[in-house]
């Protein structure tokens, strides 16, 4: 507990650090636009780092118990479209001190320099934030032909459509929870499979906005199945959810198996989270010991681990999600070492694994070097 303690305090300082250093930038532009702040007395300048830190952590703070409640929720959302700027500003702001020192050496006009060095750094960020805009709420569609050497009753092939990480909430809403039953209506596929987070921790956006009634319109003869990601853990609100989603005929499994009428058998794993919960979850070895080694086996988890695991366990197909593909880039570099396969397709002997990217986004709606997408798989199994 301690070392958690620890651990959380050190981020968190290391968290102000950094605003404080992209704070102190923002201060120097203004000055430059508006010289009399440069002059401005100690409550001015109280105002104005009450303000931006209020920004910079209004992911935090909308936690708290505001009331009314729209005012945390106006802070979560700001807060979470700052982690953006955030993430950009540290990249950039070096590089614009790197020029600063440049023009000084130089005796060059370094009032000047600062201006236009925040326009630029201001019109890249629009520039970044537009077209990762775009990308989050244009979703694609990728497909993948996939070979099962096992009989599935009659059926010679399915088309299996998956979609992870729709963190429905306070920003992905109903908007482009339409995009996906759009997209479903013209994929029609045999089987759909939500590959955990599908809402963004709190349930209360979900509930409010009826995000389930939509979410019932997903439909496809084989069924429609979901599992539990790490943001539904983080929200605390899983009895509800489990709840709310059977009731609208869309079983969430924790580790539970369901057999369609095609003979396709389905494993939900609970997500890794619940390793720090009492009660864990069980070993993939032990969800597939008593399945039929015949016929196909598909499991569900949300975090893409154990593919070794897997493989042992006699797994065809094991779909997840979580990663994002970083989200934004450079991000991606950080998750193409963290996991085996942090995005796309990998066949391990006769595994195959499937990782999307999602088809929503947290924090910030922006998509940078990745898609929203939804993942087409085309199973063909041997003949019966």
């Amino acid at each position: 507990m301690k070392s958690r303690l620890l651990f959380l305090s050190l981020v968190l300082l290391i968290a102000i650090g950094a605003n404080a250093y992209i704070g102190w930038h923002l201060a120097l532009f203004i000055s430059a636009l508006w010289p009399a702040f440069a002059e401005a007395p100690l409550w001015g300048r109280a105002i104005y780092w009450t303000v931006f830190f209020a920004v910079a952590l209004g992911y935090l703070l909308g936690r708290l118990p505001f009331r009314p409640r729209w005012l945390g929720r106006g802070l979560k959302v700001i807060g979470a479209f700052y982690f953006g700027v955030m993430e950009y500003a540290m990249l950039l702001l070096p590089l614009a001190d790197l020029g600063a020192l440049a023009v000084l050496l130089a005796g060059g006009d370094s009032k000047r320099y600062v201006l236009y060095a925040g326009i630029a750094v201001l019109a890249l960020l629009a520039a970044l934030f537009a077209r990762g805009s775009w990308n989050a709420w244009n979703p694609v569609v990728r497909h993948y032909a996939i070979r099962v050497n096992k009989r599935a009753g009659g059926m010679k092939e399915a088309t299996v459509a998956v979609a992870s990480d729709l963190h429905l909430g306070n920003i992905v809403g109903n908007r482009h929870l339409d995009r996906l039953l759009a997209k479903m209506e013209q994929i029609k596929p045999d089987l759909i499979l939500l590959a955990g987070d599908v809402i963004d921790e709190d349930i209360e956006p979900f509930v409010r906005n009826r995000m389930d009634v939509r979410l019932s319109r997903l439909k496809a003869p084989l069924g429609t199945y979901a599992v539990l990601g790490n943001h539904e853990y983080y929200g605390g609100h899983i009895e509800e959810y489990v709840r709310r989603m059977k009731e609208i005929g869309i079983p969430v499994l924790r580790d539970e198996i369901v057999e369609t009428a095609g003979g396709l058998q389905i494993v939900g794993r609970k997500d890794k989270t619940a390793e720090a919960y009492p009660g864990g979850r069980l070993p993939i070895g032990s969800l597939t010991g008593g399945l039929d080694a015949e016929r196909p086996i598909i499991v569900m988890d949300h975090q893409p681990y154990q593919y070794d695991e897997a493989e042992e366990a006699g797994v065809d197909l094991l779909v997840s999600g979580h990663t994002h593909r970083g989200q934004f880039a450079p991000n991606h570099w950080v998750t193409r070492r963290l996991f085996e396969l942090d995005w796309g397709y990998l066949q391990k002997g006769s595994l195959h694994a499937v990782v999307s990217s999602g088809f929503g986004t947290w924090g910030p709606p922006i998509r940078l070097a990745s898609r929203a997408e939804i993942v087409v798989l085309r199973m063909r199994f041997a003949d019966a």
